[in-house]
């Protein structure tokens, strides 16, 4: 069969949370998604010109010859199905998710691959229920042609693409002046999403505005490389700069779980920053802490702290994602909260405690089976019992399928890598493969403790000491408190 390439705009789209939906109505729910389909979908596709190239399950992918008309259908899809489903219990909705891209395709037959058709699916699951999700290019080229909203939420990894994707996500407001904050509140994302806010200048020294507007910036492209964590954008977040807000108002009109807010203030030959880290429904403090710092090579000391405020933010917000999760009912957990909830019997390397988290893990990939870190936990869960549990053969052969499995799957996943690496360390003594997969991940994200931790061990049993304690004293000063710093 011949292969045609051409350039496409292409819509991505699925149900958000099918599988439970399926597992509490499967008759009704299917019966709602072809009605959905008949009377809603494929009809506004048929407007704008439009051709359903394939549906899967609760997906489809969609292909215009336009980019307008593409961005044009997914809002009008949006808007249609916040209306019709307007006095439908949130838990009983169905939402749609949709990422659009423009870029070049390959047809074979019927059917499409290609970049332009994988990222289009990425910005889909990166979308939240109701909202469309599109690429830089897709809002180059419509930007000044529709009278829509663009919000610039920065560069994201996605899987299997080897360029960060700049995402925009697409909103009802026109465009023109810049926009204040919302006074809507957005839709919270499914994973724990974050907005740093500019950091005060409290020396009167306007040099120190500079060095704290860069600390903010790095500390955000750190935490964007973080996948499990949905970062605003500096644009986003920016609009508060010079203004007193409270967090609760943050969190509501950005859609954010969590704010990182601090302050700078010189004094003398020394520098002072703090940094406290909020969750906003409740205003409760995660986080907070100081640093002193002698101002000697002034960029040397913003990457130092921006490397320890990252390093200390991402075992707290792991803890208060588990404490959140608990907090929800249990007909409403989806593979996250899975995976979160086995989190903390799978953090105690006890093969007792992994014999808990197992069955809470395995349950995860069930809906999502390229969930990279759950097949990470799930390896490094099954290593424990392998070591501590007898040296089972079968053991370790579960140890090691899964720990592949996270590398194949999480690519751009600095925490499976890291774990799936040490995993495949341990178990095939495969010290190369585990190098790799654990550099990777350093490379993926500079701070991840975890990762400079397992490095060190790996590194250690090859004879490199003076690399082995390097790293060992990097994983403690960026992370001294987080437990997963002392797994053996």
């Amino acid at each position: 069969m011949s292969q045609i390439r051409r350039l496409a705009a292409i819509l991505v789209a699925d149900i958000a949370g099918y599988s439970r939906l399926m597992g509490a109505d499967e008759e009704g729910t299917l019966e709602r998604l072809k009605t959905l389909r008949r009377e809603l979908t494929e009809p506004k596709i048929a407007e704008h010109r439009g051709r359903v190239v394939k549906t899967t399950g609760d997906g489809m992918l969609v292909e215009f010859a336009s980019v307008v008309d593409a961005v044009r259908c997914a809002v009008e899809i949006q808007r249609a199905m916040a209306e019709r489903d307007g006095d439908v219990a949130a838990t009983e909705r169905l939402e749609l998710r949709i990422g659009v891209n423009l870029g070049d395709v390959i047809a074979e037959g019927d059917d499409l691959y290609g970049d332009g058709v994988n990222i289009a699916a990425r910005l889909e699951t990166l979308a939240e229920p109701g909202q469309v999700f599109v690429s830089n290019t897709v809002h180059d080229h419509v930007r000044d042609r529709l009278p829509f909203a663009f919000e610039d939420l920065g560069e994201h990894q996605v899987k299997n693409i080897s360029r960060a994707v700049r995402v925009f996500r697409v909103g009802d407001a026109p465009t023109g002046k810049p926009r204040e904050p919302a006074s809507v509140a957005l839709t919270l994302p499914h994973k724990p999403s974050i907005a740093v806010l500019p950091f005060a200048n409290l020396s009167g020294d306007p040099e120190q505005e500079y060095f704290a507007d860069g600390m903010v910036e790095d500390i955000i492209t750190g935490l964007s490389r973080i996948k499990w964590l949905f970062v605003i954008s500096r644009n986003s977040s920016f609009v508060f700069k010079g203004k007193s807000v409270d967090v609760k108002t943050v969190g509501r009109q950005l859609g954010v779980h969590y704010v990182l807010e601090g302050s700078v203030r010189k004094a003398g030959d020394r520098l002072r920053v703090m940094g406290q880290l909020i969750e906003t429904a409740g205003a409760a403090h995660v986080w907070a802490e100081r640093y002193d710092r002698a101002i000697e090579d002034i960029f040397a000391l913003q990457d130092e702290l921006t490397m320890s405020v990252i390093g200390a933010i991402e075992p707290n917000l792991r803890k208060a994602e588990i404490e959140r999760s608990r907090r929800k009912r249990p007909d409403s957990l989806d593979a996250y909260d899975l995976y979160l909830r086995a989190l903390p019997f799978a953090s105690t390397a006890m093969p007792e405690d992994a014999d808990k988290a197992l069955p809470l893990l395995e349950e995860s990939i069930r809906p999502e089976p390229d969930y990279a870190a759950a097949h990470a936990f799930i390896a490094w869960c099954h290593e424990q019992r392998y070591l501590r549990g007898g040296l089972h053969e079968k053991t370790r052969e579960a140890a090691s399928h899964h720990a592949r499995a996270a590398i194949a799957a999480g690519g751009d996943d600095a925490m499976a890598l890291a774990m799936a690496g040490f995993v495949i360390g341990v178990v095939e003594r495969d010290h190369q493969t585990a190098l790799d997969a654990i550099d990777r991940a350093l490379v993926l994200s500079p701070s991840l403790a975890l990762a400079f931790g397992f490095s060190s061990i790996i590194r250690a049993w090859k004879g490199d000491s003076a690399t082995s304690i390097a790293h060992a004293e990097t994983a403690l000063r960026l992370s001294p408190y987080d437990p997963l710093s002392y797994l053996p």
